[in-house]
């Protein structure tokens, strides 16, 4: 049963991921802010950001992150649990990869299999 509170890491790291993704999505397309803008219009286009669906479920989606990442402290030590979150670093690498076209260079993948290998020294000893 010990392997079921495991549910808690994927959940924490799914959702989290798909909150990173789904801000990328709509920011990509995002011109970011005039140097003309006044600051209340700077404000306002903030407000209209967080109203868009994507940037919204975004934010709720990192909000239900966070019940699971309150769930797997509750089953494991922090230190136990909080390497897995390096795991968010490999997908959203991979996911930028193919969604949004970006860069795959052999430094981030070596990057990568070092994060990998480090948390299984970390999670092993």
């Amino acid at each position: 049963m010990k392997y079921f509170n495991f549910i808690y890491i994927i959940g924490t790291i799914f959702f989290t991921v798909i909150g990173q993704l789904l801000i990328k999505y709509k920011m990509g397309n995002f011109e970011g802010f005039p140097e003309n803008q006044s600051l209340m219009e700077k404000g306002w286009s903030v407000i209209y950001l967080l109203l868009n669906p994507f940037i919204f479920f975004g934010f709720i989606s990192a909000f239900i992150a966070s019940f699971f990442w309150m769930a797997a402290m509750n089953k494991f030590e922090i230190s136990f649990a909080y390497p897995f979150m390096s795991l968010s670093f490999i997908l959203v690498f991979i996911f930028s990869i193919f969604l949004f076209g970006e860069t795959f260079t052999w430094g981030k993948v070596i990057g990568l299999i070092l994060i990998i290998l480090a948390l299984f020294i970390t999670v092993k000893y």
